[in-house]
């Protein structure tokens, strides 16, 4: 007997599957807030040098306060106040004003990191996304030796405690530091709550569960919007968007231990007691009746005598080593292409708050929709289109000028939804195309490369100074690329999932039949 058999009988998603998945809603949707945080709490206000020197004297006494700053700065194209230049005389130290309508303290305001520093602004987001990408395999490996619900705990009072620390930094270095050990620790609630909803659902409904799962990412959005547009002090902005994880703490008790690794790891006195549990709240306890212990010693028995898999098993043989070469360039080039989009919310000529409000408005319907359209189409030719759209979005506005700010919001909205699009899918297309045996491992490198692309993605605006469309053109040119690649991965709609790795080394006509069994 399989676990997904038992799961099946006592409820495959049902009460007990629900209350799991509100529960981490509190957690969860703080981590677009973190993610995304760049976008208010380093944002650069319009700025300029100090002038306050042609105050002093009287020599520029007859000036108006408005005519002195275009005899110290000289002016852009545009006709605006150079926030990069000022004229060698008068001679004055270089001190900068920053306008605080918008943004009343940020990181760039704090450290002055404008201009020639304005490459340690972007650097902030590059430190948070490593600390992502080294945290990412360590939870893994510690959450498959001591269980998710404990390493859920540690992950919730390290992301709090970092996250407060990170904070109260009293220099850029500490602020840094602090948020890279943040990024490590929020990597935890991103992997583990998602492996633990997925282990309590039967096969079934793991699709529909995957799509409800992504929307706490659009929850999230929101509230950061929200959080942000109220809270103006980039300190008090970073504590307001952790306090869900204090909610999160509390009710960590009423969290479940995954079955499936209690089973694994031969506790079947544990996975009874919380197989008892879902059963009695979704109203299946005369199931549980006929499961003996002796059932669930010999499925414990069986699967801990099965071979264990590493990492390198993704490359010994010839179509899985292809398989996972195709996803690890895809998953980079999906990463790198939506928060390249996601972290450049000034771009396009709105206020930041409205384009964040539009940008995550459209996740909700764009999700929906992806759900649909994978029943019926695919996943390939999804995963594929969507990467393609995204591509033209970014490429069409390369040529769209900056006052055309309508054209250019529409334009980004929709390749923000694409981008977003790809992403959904190729969570759930990586889950289906790994066999069993290595498909933890699978996850494990695939979200390793996703954070590499993310960690360089803030990096590239950098290149604007070379070129000011070279980013842009950076990003269509990946998002195209990752595209292409996307076609030479299987198709997987109505296939069943693989199981060990001859499945896939065999013709596809063998591995799978025409219909998934249920």
């Amino acid at each position: 007997m399989k676990f997904d058999s038992i799961l099946s009988e006592i409820g495959g998603f049902g009460k007990f599957q629900m209350r799991l998945a509100l529960i981490q809603i509190l957690s969860r949707i703080s981590l677009p807030c973190h993610f995304l945080l760049n976008n208010f709490m380093a944002a650069v206000p319009p700025h300029h040098c100090n002038i306050t020197a042609l105050d002093e004297g009287s020599v520029f006494g007859n000036l108006t306060r408005d005519q002195r700053p275009s005899v110290a700065v000289p002016s852009e194209q545009d006709g605006t106040l150079s926030s990069y230049q000022m004229f060698s005389k008068p001679q004055y130290q270089h001190v900068w004003l920053y306008d605080n309508s918008t943004f009343q303290s940020t990181l760039a305001t704090e450290w002055d990191l404008v201009c020639s520093r304005k490459g340690m602004n972007k650097a902030t987001v590059t430190f948070f996304f490593l600390g992502v990408m080294c945290g990412a395999p360590l939870f893994g490996v510690l959450s498959d030796r001591y269980g998710r619900r404990p390493l859920l705990l540690v992950s919730y009072m390290s992301s709090l405690m970092f996250a407060v620390l990170s904070a109260f930094s009293s220099s850029y270095v500490m602020f840094v530091i602090m948020r890279f050990f943040t990024g490590m620790a929020l990597s935890g609630i991103s992997i583990i709550s998602i492996a633990l909803n997925v282990e309590w659902c039967g096969i079934a409904h793991r699709t529909f569960s995957g799509i409800i799962i992504s929307l706490d990412w659009t929850l999230g959005n929101m509230l950061l919007v929200g959080i942000a547009y109220n809270v103006h002090h980039w300190r008090m902005l970073i504590v307001a968007v952790t306090s869900p994880l204090i909610l999160s703490i509390l009710t960590w008790r009423w969290l479940p231990e995954s079955a499936r690794w209690l089973l694994a790891n031969g506790k079947t006195d544990a996975a009874r007691h919380y197989l008892l549990q879902c059963a009695k709240m979704n109203n299946r306890m005369k199931y549980m009746a006929t499961i003996t212990q002796t059932e669930l010693l010999k499925m414990a028995h069986g699967e801990t005598e099965e071979k264990k898999y590493t990492f390198l098993d993704l490359f010994k043989t010839p179509n899985i080593r292809k398989m996972s070469i195709c996803l690890g360039i895809v998953w980079c080039g999906v990463a790198l292409t939506y928060y390249g989009i996601s972290l450049n919310i000034t771009g396009f000529g709105l206020n930041p708050y409205l384009t964040q409000v539009i940008f995550a408005s459209i996740e909700m319907p764009m999700k929906i929709g992806v759900y649909f359209f994978l029943e019926k189409v695919g996943r390939r030719s999804g995963e594929m289109g969507a990467l393609l759209l995204t591509g033209l979005c970014l490429f069409i506005n390369v040529f769209v000028a900056n006052e055309k700010w309508i054209i250019r919001t529409v334009v980004a909205v929709i390749g923000k939804s694409m981008s977003e699009a790809s992403f959904t899918i190729i969570f759930l297309y990586t889950t289906e195309l790994f066999p069993t045996v290595i498909r933890q491992n699978g996850l494990g490198y695939t979200s390793f490369l996703a954070r590499l692309g993310v960690s360089i993605s803030p990096l590239i605006v950098l290149l604007e100074d070379v070129w000011h469309l070279l980013p842009a053109i950076i990003y269509c040119a990946v998002a195209v690329g990752s595209g292409l690649v996307s076609r030479l991965l299987p198709e997987t709609l109505n296939t069943r999932l693989p199981e060990s790795i001859e499945d896939i080394e065999k013709p596809r006509g063998q591995s799978t039949g025409n219909k998934e069994e249920m």
